[in-house]
């Protein structure tokens, strides 16, 4: 069979099946619940998915395209097919990094680019939008280098463009992937990457110009959010293989022992012995573009870890600068050029091995290597198989979210405060794994929920404003005057979860009201309480939603551009 037969069936079915073993348990009925990654049956399109809440736009235009789809798609289904889609066809778009010629080359770029510490992480820290991001990348750099190069832009790339865009973190990287591989002297060229990078962020970055005020970030959270040694191997080290999440329990066992100075090694040397024939193959515009990516997510990582003070002083001072804190995730950009070299290397090696050691048998010895090259970052990191060990295992929620959704829907007007304030669980419901708090997601209306985080004992402060106003009602001296207080900054409804901590206590804060469920969920509508508060809805500013509008519509017009030319590109094949 050719070798492009060979590379159109083996290549997918070993992205899948490593896709699978990865995964594991998180594609059995359930949702996967973990750190920042908060699905829920039905997402409901409130304002902070559009923008216009009180907050920052950290999750735009992901929740609103998440709400959107979830009327299509469960939302169940709907996040294990982005879990899974994202690692498959990120697979299958690394392996078009890897020389063309060599099955073994695109086999090997798959499990490098599935398996390693900045996949494993970002699913332990629940960064979905990232690894969507992640596994638009290597299908983007094709695409960028044949508009480029052919002055018109593939079909597919506004598509990718959005697909990767769909967080502050995701598209910055993305915008600067297009700047750097799509551009050419010509300004007509400049403007109009330019134009398609500005076009797929709108959404966040209109939303995050009008929260400008609140967009400053707590210089403290540098330190915290900074990229991390992984055991015995310093952080600088360990960004060479993509590792160094700030968050020491999403590190995998095995990062933390001799085995990353193995990876790291091997990767060094793979690298070194794949260089030229790399270049070579890939012409210097392409690899000095991808060197320039490679600097940036490296050296801004690194720079995190170096220089955490600097770091929280821009945060402080500059607005949105914040999204740089976290060091690790910027390593997405080092990830073409790590993984295309090292392919490029596991070609050279097998050709090495078979000058070197014909062997009894013709074949075998370049059969045997090119196993051991292909599989070899599964040997080292052998714990992130099973979902990260089974930490990634799927679950229900509870029935009392579904019935205190149906109370809070209910309800008069208002948006819903979540108590206890603080950002994270831990429930049992969850097998004790962390999570950012779902009850918000799940009731279907806008609320206010705490976004302090508390990491290592370090507090980082929110942004949000309406958190603090919330704090203060809650600090008036009687349920009576809490209520009258909480709805005058527009909260109609309660919701106290009894099983997180402080939850439950007996001096835990109280409000006036009617209570609508008394489960594990409380569900308090402070409208009817003593004393008849009124509910004073906020308004958003008229130029506010206009600007978010525009920002939405540039959104959309970048979508509609997709399926313009999708179609014509589905046209144009049938005709073939």
């Amino acid at each position: 069979m050719e070798l492009a037969r060979w590379r159109g069936l083996v290549v997918p079915a070993w992205s899948v099946l490593l896709a699978l073993l990865l995964l594991g348990p998180a594609l059995a009925s359930g949702f996967v619940l973990t750190y920042d990654m908060v699905w829920v049956p039905d997402l409901a399109l409130r304002p902070d998915a559009l923008g216009t809440g009180s907050g920052l736009p950290r999750a735009v235009p992901s929740d609103a395209v998440v709400a959107v789809l979830d009327e299509v798609v469960p939302g169940m289904v709907l996040q294990k097919l982005v879990l899974l889609g994202s690692l498959v066809v990120g697979g299958l778009g690394a392996a078009r990094l890897a020389p063309r010629d060599s099955l073994v080359g695109a086999l090997a770029a798959v499990t490098l680019w599935q398996w390693n510490p900045f996949v494993a992480e970002r699913l332990g820290l629940g960064h979905w939008p990232v690894l969507l991001g992640y596994a638009a990348l290597p299908w983007l750099v094709g695409a960028a280098r044949r508009w480029r190069t052919e002055g018109r832009a593939p079909a597919v790339l506004p598509l990718l463009v959005l697909v990767a865009s769909l967080s502050a973190s995701a598209g910055l990287a993305t915008a600067l992937v297009l700047l750097v591989l799509a551009t050419r002297p010509e300004a007509a060229q400049v403007s109009r990457v330019v134009a398609v990078a500005v076009a797929a962020n709108a959404p966040w970055l209109v939303a995050g110009l009008l929260h400008a005020g609140a967009a400053l970030s707590d210089p403290a959270g540098a330190a915290v959010f900074a990229l991390a040694d992984e055991g015995s191997l310093p952080g600088p080290l360990a960004a060479l293989g993509l590792g160094g999440a700030w968050n020491s329990e999403v590190l995998p066992g095995s990062r933390a022992g001799a085995a990353a100075w193995v990876t790291t090694g091997l990767l060094v040397l793979l690298v070194a012995l794949g260089w030229r024939g790399w270049w070579q193959r890939v012409g210097a515009r392409e690899a000095g573009g991808l060197v320039v990516l490679w600097l940036v997510g490296w050296g801004t990582a690194v720079l995190t870890w170096a220089a955490p003070g600097a770091v929280g002083a821009l945060a402080a001072a500059v607005p949105g600068a914040g999204v740089v804190r976290d060091g690790a995730r910027i390593l997405v950009l080092c990830a073409p050029l790590l993984v295309g070299v090292a392919a490029q290397g596991v070609v050279e090696v097998r050709a090495l091995v078979a000058r070197a050691w014909p062997g009894p048998v013709p074949g075998l010895p370049r059969f045997v290597v090119g196993a051991v090259l292909v599989v070899w970052p599964v040997t080292v990191l052998p714990d992130v198989a099973w979902g990260l060990g089974g930490r990634l295992e799927a679950v229900a929620y509870p029935a009392s979210y579904e019935r205190a959704a149906e109370a809070v829907a209910e309800a008069g007007p208002g948006d819903v405060l979540v108590l206890p304030l603080s950002s994270f669980r831990a429930p049992a419901w969850n097998d004790g794994r962390t999570v950012l708090d779902p009850v918000g997601r799940y009731l279907g209306r806008d609320h206010v929920a705490s976004d302090e985080l508390v990491v290592s004992g370090v507090v980082v402060a929110g942004e949000d404003p309406r958190v603090v106003q919330a704090r203060e009602a809650l600090a008036e001296p009687d349920p009576v005057a809490r209520s009258s207080a909480l709805a005058r900054i527009g909260i109609g409804v309660v919701v106290r979860d009894r099983t997180a901590p402080g939850g439950d206590d007996a001096d835990a804060v109280e409000v006036a009201g009617s209570q609508l469920l008394a489960e594990d969920l409380v569900v308090t509508e402070v409208a009817g309480g003593p004393g008849g508060a009124e509910v004073r809805e906020p308004a958003v500013p008229r130029a506010r939603a206009a600007a978010t509008a525009a920002g939405w519509a540039a959104w959309l017009a970048v979508l509609g551009l997709a399926a313009w030319r999708g179609g014509r590109s589905m046209r144009a094949t049938r005709y073939r």
